[in-house]
């Protein structure tokens, strides 16, 4: 169960990282990078 969640979030943590380098907005790659920070650490297993 453990690495379909890993699996899960590592498929979000590439769309979001993605989807930040291909943003023009600067307000919207700060905002994607917000959430990179939480996935980075969800995928690590740290709390």
């Amino acid at each position: 169960m453990t690495l379909v969640y890993r699996a899960i979030v590592l498929f979000v943590l590439l769309l979001t990282i993605r989807c930040q380098f291909r943003e023009k907005d600067f307000w919207k790659q700060a905002t994607a990078a917000l959430v990179v920070v939480p996935l980075v650490l969800r995928l690590l297993m740290i709390k």
